[in-house]
């Protein structure tokens, strides 16, 4: 039997401009052989994207109750590598590589030890909690925009 040590490993940063996130697969992540189910990548990516926007300050309740506004995902392209498993460490990397009035897109790549898992690009949009697209405010246009220039 190993015995696993707990690690300081899993604490978001951003590396140049990338924002990394690490994620430990649990029993919960898994199919029954132990590999992670391909829709739970999509959960960590979509963690990833939601602390990446709590790093630079933008709370998506807050976004929501005050603002009104909320991120949709309008396309998604998935390249399924190699599979992780359970309790491997990952780390969800994202790159914002444009990001518009009332949209962004970005890559996130899921790695296990400097290897690519997954591959991610995505558009996002930003939508009225009312229906309807929704421009994104002035000031987290800017932060998103400093975050993708620093690409």
């Amino acid at each position: 039997m190993r015995w696993g040590a707990m690690t300081t490993d899993m604490i978001p940063r951003i590396e140049g401009s990338t924002f990394i996130m690490p994620v430990r697969v649990y029993y919960e992540d898994t199919d029954a052989g132990g590999v992670v189910y391909y829709a739970n990548y999509l959960k960590f990516a979509e963690r990833a994207r939601t602390e990446m926007l709590r790093h630079l300050g933008i709370e998506s309740s807050v976004l929501q109750d005050e603002e009104g506004l909320g991120f949709v995902v309008r396309h998604l392209e998935v390249d399924y590598i190699q599979p992780a498993r359970l309790d491997d460490l990952l780390d969800v990397h994202l790159s914002l590589t444009k990001v518009g009035g009332a949209s962004m897109q970005g890559v996130q790549r899921i790695v296990r030890g400097g290897e690519d898992l997954v591959r991610i690009e995505i558009k996002l949009g930003c939508m009225k909690l009312s229906g309807g697209p929704g421009r994104l405010p002035e000031k987290i246009r800017n932060l998103l925009q400093n975050f993708e220039t620093s690409n």
